[in-house]
């Protein structure tokens, strides 16, 4: 289940590629400026009668976790500003936002736990197409027995290179030539015309202001 979701999500490796040519100076989300959730009031409503479900319940109640795949996530958009984000819902567990090994780019996908699932539920039924910046999240729903042991190794961590990966990165952060950076910024606004488009053709008007050239 895990695996065919990330699969599923085509455009991961371009993006990570264009991460590559931005390099690691890509700005951070405002998590604050963020619309909170789609039909706030009904959400927090259904938020509050779990809470108050558990409340009567107590200490007897079989709370179970829920996990939940996060795809599309946009660049910017990382491990800090998630946990912020989400736990706007409920109490964040587990969190893992999948990276390059060896770069430490982000995958734009990654993978949350809460600890009821019935918040979780809330959030993927919320969450699930929400377009944040430009990218329409794709948020589903785990089976527990398709959680494998390995989903959440590394979470709660921050990503920390080997000497040998800072070494790179160095190297790639170079300034490059002005033809390396037309490349670059050429293969960068035809990724956003695409999406544009894709978005259009899904009947949505979304005029982010995206790369642009200096």
């Amino acid at each position: 289940m895990a695996s065919d979701l990330e699969d599923d999500d085509d455009d991961n490796e371009q993006d990570e590629e264009d991460d590559k040519g931005v390099g690691r100076n890509a700005p951070i989300v405002d998590v604050v400026k963020l619309p909170s959730s789609k039909d706030e009031k009904a959400v927090k409503a259904r938020l509050d009668a779990v809470g108050k479900k558990r409340k009567r319940d107590g200490a007897s109640a079989n709370v179970k976790a829920g996990v939940l795949y996060i795809g599309r996530i946009p660049r910017g958009f990382y491990e800090n500003e998630m946990r912020s984000y989400f736990s706007q819902f409920g109490n964040v567990t587990r969190l893992r936002l999948s990276r390059n090994k060896k770069t430490g780019a982000p995958k734009h996908y990654g993978f949350i736990e809460f600890d009821d699932v019935e918040v979780a539920q809330i959030v993927q039924e919320t969450m699930d197409n929400y377009l944040l910046m430009g990218h329409l999240l794709q948020v589903k729903m785990i089976p527990q027995d398709k959680v494998h042991a390995d989903l959440f190794k590394g979470a709660n961590r921050k990503w920390r290179g080997s000497t040998g990966t800072r070494r790179e990165r160095t190297l790639h952060d170079q300034p490059r030539t002005k033809e390396e950076q037309e490349v670059v910024e050429k293969k960068l606004l035809q990724r956003q015309t695409q999406r544009k488009a894709a978005l259009k053709k899904k009947g949505i008007e979304y005029g982010f202001p995206g790369y642009q050239v200096v």
